[in-house]
């Protein structure tokens, strides 16, 4: 991902966005907790990122997430590399 680039388009790009970038450990308790937000079209940080980023992003996003989730269930809950 470039630096002009903010948005993440891949998998790998989310990745390095959210524990480089960012600096947040994937860990199962965070995966988890947002899984649940985006997941849910009644919490207002849904709506603003829906509203932000549109649906057909939102759902890439909780595709990533989900990738996240199965690459953390066979760790135990140790964050991701």
């Amino acid at each position: 991902m470039s630096e002009g680039n903010v948005i993440p388009r891949s998998y790998q790009e989310w990745k390095e966005c959210i524990m480089v970038r960012c600096q947040i450990n994937l860990t199962r308790e965070f995966v988890t907790r947002r899984l649940g937000e985006l997941r849910n079209p009644n919490e207002l940080s849904t709506r603003e990122f829906v509203r932000k980023y549109g649906q057909d992003y939102t759902d890439q996003v909780i595709g990533w997430f989900a990738a996240a989730d199965a690459e953390l269930a066979p760790r135990n809950g140790t964050p991701l590399n």
